[in-house]
């Protein structure tokens, strides 16, 4: 009789419960990093747009709606990412908190309209990180000092990361530091770090570029003799081969934009990410 009931105390004492765990959605799977980091075993997470996927493009299957549903709290990026998102939500009858990660972040502008792609600097991905431990442990106070113990020691890698990528920057001929990439997503990156990038799309992948586009990105490589075009996960590598072939660019690599790899990719986790695009970057342009 003791041992059943010292069972069934222990059961009761237990933290959060599967069945107990906050249920989080996260828009797309570069979030959806952030937020495991965070949330650790006391969430249930939920990412919508998975690796390797397109978050600019995405079309929400019937089965989001109920993720959704379920949901207490909807993290997105914002800054016009997830155009698809808000039907979604008001579909689904939703009564989550939408949580907008990237709160606090002065936007870049592309055009008329804000860059979506601001995790793309470590320095906002740290802002990105403490909005979502905020929004954590302002909806389970009970766990709030887990949330942000979790966050520090995460923010306390970024920094580290941030580190290694401005030493690697720094290494390289300043005349070598502009590639072009597959569309603009680097923006951020581009400002923090010093690499110039010039892409032949525009802000969204669903644009294409005209002829007289490509032939002025053509003459802009010849011209300023940039050393390295790069692919990216996301998007249809034809285009830049295609640039690459007319101008005698190196194909530097692929790098990751908007979408995280899969376990077996190069870029399982956003830290990996930006390993790998620096390390490809560096690469390409350092001789």
């Amino acid at each position: 009789m003791r041992l059943i009931l010292f069972c069934a105390l222990l059961l009761i004492g237990s933290p959060l419960h599967a069945a107990e765990r906050l249920n989080v959605v996260a828009s797309f799977s570069i979030l959806g990093d952030f937020v495991r980091n965070v949330g650790g075993d006391r969430i249930s997470l939920t990412t919508l747009v998975g690796p390797d996927s397109d978050v600019h493009v995405y079309p929400p299957p019937p089965a989001d709606a109920k993720r959704v549903a379920e949901a207490k709290l909807v993290i997105v990026n914002g800054l016009g990412l997830e155009g698809w998102l808000p039907r979604l939500v008001q579909s689904a009858g939703s009564k989550a908190q939408v949580v907008t990660a990237s709160a606090g972040i002065a936007p870049l502008k592309l055009g008329s309209a804000a860059d979506p792609h601001a995790w793309q600097s470590i320095p906002n991905a740290k802002i990105y990180v403490t909005d979502i431990a905020n929004a954590l442990a302002a909806a389970v106070p009970g766990e709030a000092d887990f949330f942000r113990a979790q966050a520090k020691a995460y923010l306390e890698k970024l920094e580290t990361l941030d580190r290694e990528v401005r030493d690697a920057v720094a290494k390289l001929p300043p005349g070598r530091r502009k590639v072009i990439s597959t569309h603009d997503a680097f923006g951020y990156f581009s400002a923090e770090y010093g690499i110039q990038f010039i892409a032949p799309l525009g802000v969204s992948t669903e644009t294409e570029p005209s002829a007289r586009d490509i032939a002025a990105i053509i003459g802009q490589i010849k011209a300023q003799k940039i050393p390295a075009v790069f692919l990216e996960n996301i998007s249809d590598d034809r285009l830049i081969r295609r640039i690459a072939a007319e101008t005698g660019a190196k194909v530097g690599g692929t790098l990751i934009s908007d979408g995280l790899t899969g376990e077996k990719g190069p870029a399982p986790t956003y830290i990996d990410m930006v390993r790998h695009n620096i390390k490809a970057l560096t690469s390409a342009l350092d001789h």
